[in-house]
């Protein structure tokens, strides 16, 4: 039976459907063809389920983390901006990505030398790899990858090693994770960058959480000479989602589309979404967004005070 004949027939049926909240006044609600997996680990709730819209997707603690349909978006964004920014990202280092999707990107550069990915929740790890295999693909099998499962926070303040590349892909700031957001925080990725490193993490949606991506962005601005905010649609999460680079030296929204395009070569990285003359559209922001990276009145998000997402 296809998967078209599974959702008319769940349709049918009253089926079974799955409501996130956005936030405290905004929800939405899709269809589930199976459940997967549901339950917990240590740390949170996790559920796996195939859907008739996305896929496979993963959830944790209510939220959509990807959907095989479009992570690639998501994960592509999330990655190639940064990695190419920078001229030969030898020693990358993954906070969070316990669904395999940034590691899976890195290693598409064949300049990189050693990946480390630091991760809480060996579990989700576990779980992803049983039952979406499509993302790790073979990567944990590459020689140049490093997987510890511990607090990318604490890894942070006691690793002497240096990176050229640091992608935080960590959930949403609430609970345990807020840690992951502040001053402090970040003070402790500039620590361990190489001279001339660079380092990018999600901020939350362009619409729908506005004020924590804006408090996110001016938080690291604090930090970094350089900071820069740049965005894309990503359809499973219902928003377009923005992403943060910060570096003391590089620059990324001022790379010439011939440079990416000639580093794209010679590093043999193929592509679903990401292309060099995308790279500019993805740093070209809409004029009330950039309004309010200016103008917005925030607090900024540190230890004693993070930025929280609304419960």
């Amino acid at each position: 039976m296809s998967s078209d004949d599974d959702s008319d027939q769940a349709i049918d049926a009253g089926g079974i459907l799955y409501h996130e909240r956005l936030t405290r006044t905004l929800s939405r609600i899709f269809q589930v063809n199976r459940v997967l997996y549901a339950g917990r680990t240590k740390y949170q709730r996790i559920e796996v389920v195939d859907t008739p819209d996305f896929g496979k997707m993963l959830i944790l603690d209510g939220k959509v983390q990807f959907s095989l349909r479009d992570e690639f978006i998501y994960h592509e964004s999330l990655v190639h901006p940064v990695m190419f920014t920078h001229p030969s990202p030898e020693e990358v280092l993954i906070i969070g990505g316990g669904d395999g999707g940034a590691l899976k990107e890195v290693l598409k550069h064949n300049i990189v030398k050693n990946v480390t990915l630091v991760d809480l929740d060996e579990e989700v790890m576990d779980i992803v790899k049983k039952y979406v295999p499509e993302m790790f693909k073979d990567s944990l099998k590459d020689p140049r990858v490093k997987i510890l499962n511990m607090d990318g926070r604490k890894f942070l303040a006691e690793t002497k090693n240096k990176y050229d590349i640091i992608i935080i892909d960590v959930t949403d700031p609430f609970g345990p994770s807020t840690l992951l957001y502040t001053k402090e925080f970040y003070q402790l990725v500039n620590n361990a960058l190489k001279d001339g490193g660079a380092m990018v993490t999600h901020s939350e949606g362009m619409y729908s959480s506005r004020k924590e991506f804006v408090t996110i962005y001016k938080t690291i601005e604090t930090v970094f000479r350089n900071t820069r905010a740049y965005g894309a649609f990503i359809p499973s999460f219902g928003d377009a989602w923005t992403f943060t680079i910060a570096s003391n030296t590089l620059d990324p929204a001022n790379m010439d589309v011939k440079v990416i395009e000639k580093r794209m070569k010679e590093r043999h990285v193929e592509t679903q979404f990401y292309y060099p003359e995308m790279h500019k559209v993805l740093f070209t922001l809409p004029k009330d967004l950039l309004k309010d990276l200016k103008e917005m009145k925030v607090t900024i998000s540190t230890d004693k005070s993070p930025v929280q997402m609304p419960a």
